[in-house]
C-alpha cells in the first residue's frame, strides 16, 4: 500500500507567549499543499531487505528504507519509526514489515513534512492491518509524535493555536490561486528558531484577516519568525522581496523557515529569477 504525505504552508504565524512547560503559544492558519512524499509498507521480503534499516521493536522488525533528498538523523529518530512504536506497544498483532520513505519534501523548512510523514505513518498501519482506530483514536497518537502532525490526519484549513494542537475549522478557499515554493537551502532548526523569538504584543484577530481577499494580507498576516531569519539569512528577505516584484499578491517565510512562498492570482505565473542555490516549485491548483 502507497500513501502520499503531503506538506503545508503557515498563513500567518505568531508567537503570543512562553508557556511554563518550556513551548510557545501561537496562532497561525495551517494550508494543506499538494506537495508530497511516497510511503510504501510492503510485506517482509528478506532477499530486497539489504538496503534497509533492521529495527526490532516489542519483537518484531521494520525493515526501513529511504531514497530521495537524504534523512539526517538515526533511523530510531524518524517520526514514521517513531509511530510505528506507539502502535506496536498497543497492537501487538501487528507483524513486522518494510517501510520505504521516498523523501522529495525539503527539510528544515517550515513545510512539516516530516511530520505528515509520521501522520500518515500511523494512518496507513491502521488501514493496512484493519486495526480500526478512530480519528480521535488516531489523533490521540500524533499529537505524541508533534504539535502539528494531527493536522495531517485532517488536511483541511485549520486555525491552530496553543502549541498548534487546538485546531477551529475555518472557511478557506485558494483554489484561484496558484502557488509557488522558494526553497533556499538553508535549514533552519524549530528549536534555535524559538530561542531567536519574542513573544507578540501585538493582538490580531487571523480569522479577520483571512476572510478578506489575498491582496489584503500583506501589513496584516505576519509571520513571526521572518524578523530573526532575514537577520541572520538575508537571502531569505531577498527571495520575499523577489516574489513579490513577480506578482505575487501575498509572500511570507512558512513555519520557522526557510522556505519562501507566494501565492499568485494567474494559474501559471513566471517563476522569478532566483539567487543561484534555490529550488523552486509551482502548483497551478491548491
Amino acid at each position: 500500500m502507497i500513501v502520499f504525505p503531503n506538506c503545508k504552508i503557515n498563513l500567518g504565524l505568531r508567537i503570543i507567549r512562553k508557556r511554563p512547560d518550556g513551548f510557545h503559544d501561537i496562532e497561525t492558519v495551517f494550508y494543506p499543499i499538494p506537495f508530497c512524499d511516497v510511503l510504501e509498507i510492503i510485506p517482509v521480503i528478506p532477499e530486497k531487505n539489504a538496503a534497509a534499516a533492521s529495527i526490532t521493536i516489542h519483537g518484531r522488525t521494520i525493515f526501513f528504507s529511504t531514497s530521495g533528498i537524504p534523512i539526517q538523523g538515526t533511523p530510531e529518530s524518524n517520526l514514521c519509526i517513531k509511530g510505528c512504536a506507539m502502535l506496536f506497544a498497543d497492537f501487538p498483532g501487528i507483524p513486522s514489515f518494510q517501510l520505504h520513505l521516498h523523501k522529495n519534501i525539503p527539510m528544515g523548512a517550515g513545510l512539516g513534512g516530516g511530520s505528515s510523514d509520521g501522520a500518515y505513518t500511523i494512518k496507513l498501519l491502521n488501514e493496512y492491518f484493519h486495526l480500526g482506530m478512530s480519528l480521535s483514536q488516531l489523533e490521540s497518537y500524533a499529537i505524541q509524535l508533534g504539535s502539528d502532525c494531527p493536522f495531517f490526519l485532517k488536511n483541511s484549513p485549520f486555525i491552530a493555536r496553543g502549541r498548534g494542537e487546538k485546531m477551529e475549522t475555518v472557511t478557506l478557499d485558494l483554489s484561484d490561486c496558484s502557488l509557488v515554493l522558494v526553497d533556499p537551502g538553508i535549514h533552519i532548526a524549530t528549536g534555535r528558531a524559538f530561542s531567536k523569538i519574542s513573544p507578540s504584543d501585538k493582538i490580531t484577530d487571523i480569522a479577520s484577516i483571512i476572510s478578506s481577499a489575498p491582496e489584503n494580507w500583506k501589513h496584516e498576516l505576519i509571520n513571526d519568525f521572518e524578523v530573526p531569519a532575514f537577520n541572520e539569512h538575508p537571502l531569505l528577505e531577498v527571495i520575499k522581496q523577489t516574489l513579490y516584484a513577480s506578482g505575487a499578491l501575498y509572500a511570507s517565510m512558512t513555519g520557522s523557515g526557510s522556505v519562501i512562498y507566494g501565492l499568485y492570482r494567474t494559474h501559471q505565473p513566471e517563476i522569478p529569477e532566483l539567487p543561484d542555490g534555490c529550488k523552486s516549485w509551482t502548483f497551478n491548483r491548491l
